[in-house]
């Protein structure tokens, strides 16, 4: 038995090219490292791809030692979306609510929020969507099947952690390329609010998903 057979299943390569094509399809996070991104570029962003990276792997976590939680308890997964709901409401319209500024200069760094403030920015962004969960849950179990060892859920709980931290400094590194940035300077504000309004829409949708099931 090689080494890579003990350290990861034998349905590895299918776990990660399902969470990579996942990563590639839009979602809150992505509109929200776009819309900070644009105005601080990698530099005064890692802590926000961090942050999000440090989310993703709790939820990993949660579906490695206790993965039923969210599905023995419907009333704890609707809170969490609720919560979430609001947040993106209110990232949302802090973007919207930008006011115009250059990209270059010590005044936008001076008005960028500290490692700490992205830290939690990022890990809010990740935890209060519970479809992250729900998406790992999925690829964990579905997809590594019973037969999966703690090990070879930890290593691919590292990898996919390890996947989402590097693919998002790889938007917040391509944004803040200098040529990147030249034609973005004049359109800065319309990009943050088009990414505030993009996590609003996400935000009214959980909200109105909500206020369907009730009615139902």
């Amino acid at each position: 038995m090689s080494l890579l057979s003990v350290l990861f299943p034998s349905a590895f390569p299918a776990l990660a090219l399902a969470h990579f094509v996942a990563l590639l399809s839009p979602g809150p996070d992505f509109f929200l490292l776009v819309g900070y991104a644009v105005r601080y570029r990698m530099r005064d962003s890692t802590g926000l791809c961090v942050g999000i990276a440090v989310g993703n792997g709790l939820y990993i976590l949660l579906a490695i030692i206790g993965w039923g939680i969210l599905r023995q308890l419907p009333l704890l997964f609707t809170i969490i979306e609720l919560l979430g709901a609001l947040y993106l409401l209110w990232i949302g319209s802090l973007l919207i609510r930008s006011r115009p500024q250059t990209l270059t200069g010590a005044d936008a760094r001076s008005t960028c929020p500290g490692f700490g403030k992205q830290l939690l920015l990022g890990l809010g962004s990740s935890l209060l969507n519970p479809k992250n969960a729900l998406f790992y849950l999925a690829l964990m179990t579905a997809l590594l099947g019973p037969s999966v060892t703690l090990l070879q859920q930890t290593m691919s709980g590292i990898w996919m952690t390890s996947v989402v931290l590097c693919w998002d400094l790889l938007i917040v590194m391509f944004i803040g390329l200098p040529q990147i940035q030249r034609r973005l300077t004049r359109g800065i504000l319309w990009v943050e609010r088009i990414a505030g309004g993009v996590l609003i829409i996400f935000g009214c949708a959980i909200a109105l998903r909500f206020l369907q099931s009730i009615v139902v």
